[in-house]
């Protein structure tokens, strides 16, 4: 008798030997695909209980929703994590998950990698003069090379988020931060037209309190989402 418990080892041991196979060596991927994981052990587990419902709670149906369940879910977990070392390599840099990278006023742009995005940040200073909304040339061009990729992945969903620090009213702040994240969702409208939003001096990645701190929290995020019912608040 299969018993939840056994479809759920099953579901597992699927899981081990679906991602096993997601691997690409160079030297600015991050190749730890945990996204890939997470993806095959909810996919496998959700369509072990599936097949084991739908299928008179045998062990066939079971290991066989099991092994397409993982390899759905370990489908999009590596498209995520493909299309990160995708847009590192395209902006010359590579996938960083630390958390205090941001903090380093010397980093321009920063991708990473979180459980249910990609989180793409560049820095201000490299993308606005003072109080404009548009884009500089090189800046552009970064952007640009981000949308490059995004056509290869059309299933994608991408959000735009615009910060900047505590100068200034929160209202004037937040029309700005507006504007400014809508000139880089111009250059990505490749899947359709980003969510876009402006969180004035919300989220702030460091107390605004010195000009170098306020100099980090001016910046622009773009997030790549497989499931738009996965999308979050950027300003929380």
């Amino acid at each position: 008798m299969i018993t939840p418990q056994k479809t759920i080892l099953a579901a597992t041991a699927t899981l081990f030997l679906l991602t096993g196979c997601y691997r690409e060596p160079g030297l600015v991927e991050d190749t730890s695909y945990d996204r890939t994981k997470t993806g095959a052990l909810t996919g496998a587990l959700a369509g072990a209980a599936i097949g084991y419902n739908t299928g008179h709670h045998s062990a066939e149906s079971a290991v066989v929703g099991a092994l397409l369940g993982a390899a759905l879910g370990g489908a999009v977990g590596y498209s995520m994590d493909e299309q990160a070392n995708a847009v590192a390599r395209a902006l010359g840099t590579g996938v960083n998950n630390d958390p205090l990278a941001a903090l380093d006023p010397n980093r321009d742009i920063i991708v990473s990698k979180y459980p249910d995005y990609v989180k793409i940040m560049f820095r201000d200073k490299m993308m606005f003069k003072v109080n404009s909304d548009r884009l500089q040339p090189s800046a552009k061009v970064k952007v640009q090379k981000v949308g490059q990729v995004l056509a290869n992945y059309p299933q994608t969903v991408v959000g735009v988020a615009g910060f900047t620090d505590n100068t200034g009213s929160y209202e004037y702040n937040l029309r700005l931060s507006e504007r400014r994240a809508r000139s880089v969702a111009n250059l990505l409208t490749i899947n359709g037209r980003p969510l876009v939003k402006g969180c004035s001096w919300n989220k702030p990645i460091a107390p605004n309190d010195t000009p170098q701190n306020r100099a980090l929290n001016r910046r622009v995020e773009v997030y790549l989402y497989a499931d738009r019912n996965r999308m979050t608040d950027p300003c929380r």
